[in-house]
């Protein structure tokens, strides 16, 4: 890098009419104004737009102290840091904490990426760090905690009983020590050092039906409902669509189409677009539930404004009669329809899977498609809706012919 000044240069700069800007080489430049103020700048560029920076009056810093300050951003800005952002950052951090703490840390990963979750996840994650992990560590400079520091305060969930937590939390905590590395606020992820420190946790599968007869007790139970007509149109459709209970509660007119017999929406875990074929059995109660709330912006909706609640589902599950925990769950639906599709129905996984709208790649290493299969699809939706039709109807057990 040329660097074009010198002391006795700067000293024998005199002040003009103009603003003059004398260059240092590499973004560093110094400006001597009319009033004999001589005022340090760097420029630089970030993600394509222009940035200048003050570094302060000359003699206060010297010609040495701007070049190395001038290095130390472009390192920053290499590691992907806006100095400029940086600086306002710091300006702005509350009392007692450090400019790159894990709680801003934390914060700034999450306001990175929340977009991508759905509401609930992020409303989960920001939930357990902010009760779990802020309070004991968030003030400190993030490129200081040690893995000994992380584990005592994932301890404390854990010693509350609360183990599946605690794991979740020590998985967010590896990824916001992650996005430090990324952004040079750290070196390392000392979560990594913390692998086998807490006890293993059994994975609890959602409550669900796999049994013919088990279902069946779960479809005549549905019409025994006497709450709302829209939640009881939710509990037959959850169990025809098998879709996410977050998706299913935030079903929009909009984007239903029941001429041509679909239903597409963005996956609210994948943010992908997605198709739900409709049987003539979902077709007949949207019809119906249309008259009642066609003209509000939700399909259960409770009124112009809202839809059903996330717990509705559930709470009417119970009111039946049916354990949540241990018999079936609003979420169940999908366990139960890729259980019995595939053994009863013999249709392919593959397409079993991608009406569950899962990222799973084929043998090409392409990821989900939202048409592929579709035809497939929207034969196997309606032989589905046959299927439980046919299952509700029997007076024994009937085997579905594949």
């Amino acid at each position: 890098m040329k660097q074009n000044l010198n002391d006795p240069i700067i000293k024998n700069t005199k002040p003009s009419d103009k603003t003059q800007k004398l260059s240092d080489g590499g973004g560093l430049f110094l400006y001597v104004e009319p009033n004999g103020s001589k005022r340090w700048r760097y420029r630089y560029q970030f993600e394509g737009k222009e940035q200048l920076l003050s570094l302060g009056l000359y003699p206060d810093i010297t010609l040495k102290q701007a070049r190395l300050e001038r290095d130390t951003l472009k390192t920053q800005i290499s590691a992907g840091i806006n100095p400029a952002a940086q600086r306002k950052a710091e300006k702005s951090t509350p009392d007692g904490y450090h400019p790159n703490c894990f709680e801003i840390v934390a914060r700034e990963w999450y306001n990175e990426r929340k977009d991508t979750w759905s509401k609930s996840t992020a409303d989960h994650i920001i939930s357990r760090l902010e009760r779990n992990i802020f309070p004991w560590i968030g003030k400190k400079d993030i490129a200081q905690i040690t893995a000994p520091e992380v584990l005592t305060v994932i301890r404390r969930i854990k010693d509350r009983g609360l183990l599946h937590t605690a794991h979740k939390t020590m998985q967010n905590c590896g990824q916001v020590f992650r996005y430090g590395v990324q952004t040079g606020k750290c070196e390392r992820d000392v979560t990594h050092d913390l692998r086998g420190a807490l006890p293993a946790h059994e994975t609890r599968h959602m409550a669900s039906f796999t049994e013919p007869k088990d279902v069946k007790r779960l479809l005549h139970s549905f019409d025994d409902y006497t709450g709302s007509y829209p939640v009881q149109c939710a509990l037959k459709l959850s169990v025809l669509w098998f879709v996410r209970p977050s998706e299913l509660r935030l079903a929009r007119w909009a984007d239903i189409d029941l001429d041509n017999g679909e239903w597409r929406f963005v996956v609210s875990k994948t943010k992908t677009p997605h198709i739900v074929p409709l049987s003539t059995q979902a077709i007949d109660i949207l019809r119906d539930l249309h008259a009642l709330t066609g003209h509000y912006e939700y399909v259960f909706a409770i009124n112009k404004d809202a839809p059903m609640s996330d717990a509705t589902v559930n709470k009417a599950l119970r009111r039946l009669g049916w354990d949540t925990q241990t018999e079936y769950t609003g979420h169940g639906a999908r366990s139960m329809a890729r259980t019995i599709l595939a053994e009863r129905l013999k249709v392919q996984p593959e397409i079993i899977e991608h009406q569950l709208a899962h990222r799973v790649p084929d043998s090409l290493g392409t990821a989900y498609n939202r048409t592929k299969y579709l035809d497939d699809r929207k034969t196997m939706m309606q032989a589905w809706g046959d299927y439980l039709d046919e299952l509700k109807a029997s007076a024994t057990i009937i085997k579905f012919r594949a």
